[in-house]
């Protein structure tokens, strides 16, 4: 049996019916296995990330097929992974934020998460007006990997204090608990 070569598919063009079906249907006719991914309207557009195997010898197949989506208004860019690579080793937890939507959020959260070593593994952002003010809240939820020999307490004070700074309600909660 021939091997499989994992690949990332990274897809954006403007939003439309059949756009998935369309990335499937040159998955599937490269011979290839559609293992994962996540979409996203955004901003009119649709956006997002597929984890795709195919056989060894289709890749160019696959990658040609992918350029070929441009005439469709699609950009999608082909990326091997490499086997074994990964983020660091650990326990799953969560971090979960709202508050008042300002620049700089992210910026500096991920920047406390960068000092401790830890690993953002899915984040997900978004704003909504709150019902009753009509001001403009940011949440975001973040599924990340704080790795062995980092004391969650000294992260959670160095999240709360970043919390307070920019007056966001944040938890951080361990996976499944």
């Amino acid at each position: 049996m021939e091997p499989m070569q994992s690949l990332i598919l990274l897809v954006v063009g403007a939003d439309r019916p059949g756009l998935v079906r369309r990335l499937a249907e040159r998955v599937q006719q490269a011979g290839g296995n559609w293992l994962e991914s996540r979409f996203a309207h955004l901003a009119g557009h649709f956006a997002g990330v597929a984890r795709v195997e195919v056989p060894a010898s289709r890749c160019a197949e696959l990658e040609s097929a992918m350029r070929g989506l441009a005439a469709d208004g699609l950009t999608v860019t082909v990326t091997p992974t490499v086997p074994g690579a990964g983020g660091v080793a650990g326990e799953s937890w969560w971090v979960e934020l709202v508050g008042h939507d300002r620049p700089g959020i992210v910026h500096q959260v991920s920047a406390v998460l960068q000092r401790h070593g830890v690993n953002i593994e899915e984040l997900e952002t978004g704003t909504e007006q709150a019902a009753q003010t009509n001001d403009r809240l940011f949440r975001a939820r973040a599924r990340v990997t704080v790795p062995v020999g980092v004391m969650p307490g000294d992260l959670r004070r160095d999240l709360e204090a970043i919390a307070a700074e920019l007056m966001v309600d944040l938890t951080l909660q361990r996976e499944g608990r």
